[in-house]
């Protein structure tokens, strides 16, 4: 096919790579060693390329040939033969987990730099034309948080926005949002942004003990939006998951008897709004988009009615009958919540607070809360993204893939949440990763610019490719076949060739 000659710059890619290491395996798909690929749009060509992310523990694995470095899903120990007194110290020093630097999960952008991320403190900076790994970041040395989200935000002075969880720091345990600015002031060139970063504010845990764990969390103009969900990390048993000879996954439960509770943080007085919030529970990972309308907050996420997808992968899971022995025994579900900031406080107990058209509801309950229900703009699709120009606005298209009652998508799909509409690419044999939607330069619509894929074939003989589509039309407009064995990833970024440094920068 052809490619438009405006698409020039790179597709990063991250994800895990490697599972087995010497004799030892690791127990879950996400605990693999990060891989990079790019994919690089030079004058209507494409070029491919590929490299382990050189992380600490990737080093000290490799050089012990086997894995030393524990994972989320997988409990590493020290040698069997270190003496008894060495092994009581390790043990105690796990309290705290000294945690990876295998950042295998989205790549983000802070000023003109790049890094891998994942959901530990540690960051490493990356450059995105050769793939090497550059210096490492420890977010503690900044900011007091054990463990940060790999889906941050950009605000329109290209500042960075994330969160962390700061665990039982002086006697509580929060949640943490911070900025890391795009540049330093001109007389400290030699700094980092992160030298600069700055707490935008905090907000307590409903529980000391029992954090929630968060994958991604929403943004509009005027508010940040953290979803509270319970399902926890159980601080007590990671501290002592070392000792009991288990993962850390484990430690993670989800209640299904509880509340998901919605707090919303006004972005220019830095406090959270007093009325309270709640919906049923349930378990979610990204968030699609998040905007104002008349005085209401209206934001979409994947939602699912428990934790079984995190199960599905396990290694000892996926085996070649994958496909048909694991289903979802909760399906990814689009949600849509409609919350109103501004209501009538003296409206009765039971009344939808809700004066927007739609089908979501806001009733105040005898406590004075305010439960919400949602509505349920389509089933089916996960890692969602968007035209990011619109990301905390009014908007139309969410690009996802689409999954049946298998984890594994086989579909990529584009979904109205105006008109309900979906389109979708697919062919047989062929596993798409989470699609990103690249605009036009003369754009003027929301969909108009391309979608880029990396499509995996299920057949190993044949190559995997990368697929673009017009994002309008889902039309194929090309695609680069690559004879290599490529991995399915988890998420990436698509640079534009303006925002890459010059080699001599």
């Amino acid at each position: 096919g052809q490619l438009p000659t405006w698409l020039q710059g790179i597709l990063l890619r991250n994800g895990p790579g490697m599972h087995t290491i010497g004799d030892s395996k690791y127990n879950h798909w996400f605990d693999g060693l990060a891989l990079l690929h790019a994919f690089t749009f030079k004058n209507g060509e494409v070029y491919y390329r590929s490299k382990y992310l050189r992380s600490d523990t990737y080093n000290c694995n490799i050089e012990a040939n086997r894995i030393v470095v524990s994972e989320f899903g997988t409990m590493a120990y020290p040698d069997p033969c270190k003496n008894i007194f060495a092994k009581a110290f390790s043990y105690l020093s796990h309290t705290i987990p000294e945690f990876t630097d295998n950042c295998l999960i989205n790549i983000m952008k802070s000023g003109d730099d790049f890094y891998a991320t994942s959901e530990t403190n540690f960051i490493r900076k990356i450059n995105p034309q050769t793939l090497d790994t550059l210096e490492k970041v420890d977010y503690t040395k900044y900011v007091a948080v054990n463990v940060t989200t790999s889906h941050p935000h950009y605000d329109s002075a290209g500042n960075t926005l994330n969160m962390g969880t700061s665990i039982v720091d002086k006697g509580k345990t929060k949640y943490v949002l911070f900025k890391i600015p795009s540049s330093v002031p001109e007389h400290e060139k030699k700094k980092s942004c992160f030298k600069h970063l700055e707490v935008v504010c905090s907000i307590p845990s409903r529980s000391l003990l029992h954090p929630s764990y968060y994958h991604s969390f929403g943004i509009t103009e005027n508010y940040i939006i953290f979803v509270e969900q319970p399902f926890r990390l159980d601080i007590v048993k990671m501290a002592t998951a070392y000792i009991r000879g288990v993962s850390w996954a484990s430690c993670l439960a989800f209640n299904k008897d509880d509340k998901t509770w919605f707090h919303f943080v006004d972005r220019k007085t830095k406090k959270e709004v007093s009325a309270k919030f709640y919906t049923d529970a349930l378990v979610f990972f990204h968030h699609i988009n998040a905007y104002e309308e008349d005085g209401h907050i209206i934001f979409d996420i994947i939602a699912y009615k428990d934790n079984s997808l995190y199960d599905m992968f396990y290694l000892k899971n996926l085996t070649k009958d994958f496909e048909e022995k694991n289903k979802l025994t909760s399906f990814p579900t689009c949600k849509r919540f409609v919350v109103p900031l501004q209501y009538d406080k003296d409206a009765g107990v039971g009344s939808n607070l809700v004066t927007l058209p739609s089908t979501s509801t806001a009733v105040k309950d005898k406590d004075g809360n305010i439960y919400c229900q949602p509505e349920v703009l389509c089933e089916g699709i996960e890692l969602p993204r968007i035209n990011y120009g619109y990301n905390g606005k009014k908007y139309k298209y969410v690009y996802g893939t689409k999954v049946q009652w298998s984890p594994v998508p086989t579909k990529i799909a584009k979904f109205n949440t105006q008109t309900k509409e979906m389109l979708h690419w697919g062919e047989d044999h062929c596993w798409p990763s989470e699609p990103i939607f690249v605009p036009s330069p003369d754009a003027r619509e929301e969909d108009d610019g391309v979608i880029l894929t990396c499509v995996v074939k299920t057949d190993p003989k044949e190559p995997p490719f990368l697929l673009v589509l017009d994002a309008k039309t889902f039309t194929e407009l090309g695609r680069a076949a690559v004879d290599v064995e490529m991995h399915l990833d988890l998420h990436g970024i698509f640079i534009p060739e303006q925002d890459l440094k010059t080699e001599t920068e």
